[in-house]
């Protein structure tokens, strides 16, 4: 199947490279407090690798983000998520316009299994009210696949299942998903701890493309994959019975090679965690 478009106006122009930055959040599960007063600033078309051992709070950082955490019903949070200086959790700002602009990809791949790998991509055009005709879905569908790197992979059978690719080409056609409301900030959640080297190779290479015009921010605990792919870099760490905050952030290469804080030293280089 071949799809030829030449830039529709469903596909619209993302804008300029986003900031995002977390200001003093604090983020709770009931009682029990999860995150301390984290601040953290992820440039512009940069990507921000978290890290930090199990429970240290930075999954739960990437997805205040988003807004995904307040939809557990025991969470609450403090604090100012800012993108390009605008609080996404302003109460005039609805849920939708901050998911139009932060998208999300999680550890597992989770493509709609009763949709086909081409309504997948553009299921997103429904959840945020977008419409488009069929040759604008046809340029989004082949433009997103493309930069998500599963173009020439499943091009001649877009109207097979997605729960019926391989586990990498899953995960990149949630990216192509993710992609396809053209988002200006790409969160990633360990999308890689599932696939095989192979795999990972290609979803890492992909995030370098897509770098160019989305700000990525990666949550892993691969700390070969972090210096890999970011520029950018974050260690999360939670005492015992603690609060996770950051011990130290800055460039990546800085943080692996000459970290300010043993703290960080000892986790980079395996000593625990």
């Amino acid at each position: 199947m071949s799809l030829n478009a030449s830039g529709p106006s469903a596909v619209r122009d993302p804008g300029p490279l986003a900031t995002l930055e977390g200001r003093n959040v604090s983020a709770w599960f009931g009682e029990r407090q999860v995150l301390d007063r984290v601040s953290l600033t992820m440039p512009a078309g940069i990507i921000t690798s978290l890290i930090g051992p199990s429970g240290c709070g930075k999954s739960t950082f990437l997805r205040i983000l988003n807004r995904m955490h307040e939809l557990v019903p025991s969470a609450s949070l403090a604090g100012e998520v800012l993108l390009d200086g605008e609080d996404i959790y302003d109460p005039e700002r609805k849920l939708v316009d901050a998911r139009k602009h932060i998208g999300m990809v999680f550890q597992k791949p989770n493509p709609f299994p009763a949709m086909s790998i081409y309504d997948n991509v553009v299921a997103g055009l429904t959840l945020t009210g977008r419409r488009a005709s069929v040759d604008e879905k046809d340029f989004l569908v082949e433009s997103c696949l493309t930069k998500a790197g599963l173009w020439k992979e499943v091009r001649d059978r877009l109207r097979a299942p997605g729960s019926g690719l391989s586990g990498g080409q899953q995960q990149r056609l949630c990216i192509a998903r993710s992609l396809a409301v053209t988002p200006r900030i790409l969160l990633m959640d360990e999308p890689c701890s599932a696939l095989d080297p192979t795999s990972t190779r290609v979803i890492e290479e992909t995030m370098l493309e897509l770098a160019r015009e989305v700000t990525i921010v990666i949550v892993t605990h691969n700390m070969q994959q972090a210096q890999r792919v970011s520029q950018n870099c974050a260690f999360f760490l939670a005492a015992q019975g603690a609060p996770g905050g950051i011990v130290e952030h800055g460039p990546t290469d800085a943080m692996f090679g000459n970290p300010i804080d043993s703290r960080t030293a000892d986790y980079v280089n395996g000593r625990f965690g």
